[in-house]
């Protein structure tokens, strides 16, 4: 009788299969905002391509611009030779960067949020609700928020007899910045400054951006000495700051109207104009400066 042989399959190693990770990227700044987009497969290319994965139609853009692998050693993104760069968290991505979870991936105009993890879908409504109330440019309040929040200390200033003051500013000559530099730049500028403008907010003052380069912040029981010492710290702070982009200097400067809520303030937005008179008379008197 013939001997039967044992047949034996040689299977992988479950650990050699390629594995996705579970994850996505979420527009928060630019066209079609709060659009997600599955990283399910294997290689995802970014570009202003119509061909693209994940087409973005903007000057700044090249046509193949990035590309995403995603396989068993994780998310990892690189730069396609690109004209203008890609940017992980500010920084530029000079080789494949592993993508961690919360990244933020700046492509030309457009921001974009990674998230990653096991249940995606939760992440993903989580930031469509953090899409409601912060900018994703700045990093700060948005305008919806900022109406919101001014509607209450208006109510709760009158309710309690307590002082409400509002500070409007905007960036200095910020159309010369766009139309000499670029609208990247101009993103920049706003961001940094932000950023700038961020450290001197108490945990109860609302700064939001709110419209354009048109920021409030919003200072619960500041009266108005109080309010100009601080317009004017804000002030000095962005005038101080070093601006550099694409290697470039920017010379940043705001002006500011300052402004006391006061009983003739029938409604929350009189409080918002009365500060914007202030801010074009900073204009008018020749910017970087305070009025109120």
């Amino acid at each position: 009788m013939a001997q039967r042989e044992t047949v034996i399959t040689l299977i992988s190693k479950i650990s050699d299969r390629p594995v996705n990770l579970d994850a996505a990227l979420v527009v928060i700044y630019g066209m079609d905002l709060g659009r997600k987009y599955d990283l399910s497969r294997n290689e995802i290319v970014i570009g202003r391509s119509s061909k693209s994965d994940i087409p973005l139609d903007q000057e700044s853009v090249s046509r193949t611009h990035a590309r995403i692998t995603n396989t068993v050693k994780g998310v990892h993104i690189e730069d396609q030779g690109s004209t203008n760069g890609t940017f992980v968290n500010d920084h530029p991505v000079t080789s494949p960067q592993e993508l961690r979870n919360g990244d933020l991936v700046k492509i030309g105009r457009t921001i974009f949020k990674f998230i990653a993890g096991g249940n995606i879908e939760a992440a993903y409504h989580d930031e469509i609700y953090r899409l409601t109330t912060m900018d994703g440019l700045t990093q700060v309040h948005n305008r919806r928020y900022f109406d919101e929040q001014l509607d209450r200390e208006v109510s709760r200033s009158r309710r309690y007899e307590r002082a409400l003051s509002l500070v409007m500013f905007d960036v200095d000559h910020f159309k010369h910045i766009n139309d000499k530099r670029g609208h990247l730049a101009g993103d920049y500028v706003l961001k940094q400054l932000a950023s700038a403008v961020r450290v001197n907010i108490r945990r109860e003052d609302v700064f939001a951006r709110y419209g354009g380069e048109e920021f409030g912040i919003l200072l619960p029981e500041v009266d108005a000495k109080g309010t100009r010492l601080f317009a004017e710290k804000v002030r000095q702070k962005v005038e101080q700051t070093h601006f550099t982009f694409d290697k470039h200097p920017i010379s940043v400067t705001i002006s500011l109207g300052c402004a006391l809520l006061l009983p003739e303030h029938r409604e929350p937005g009189d409080l918002v104009r009365a500060a914007d008179e202030k801010l074009y008379e900073a204009k008018n008197k020749g910017r970087n400066r305070v009025c109120g």
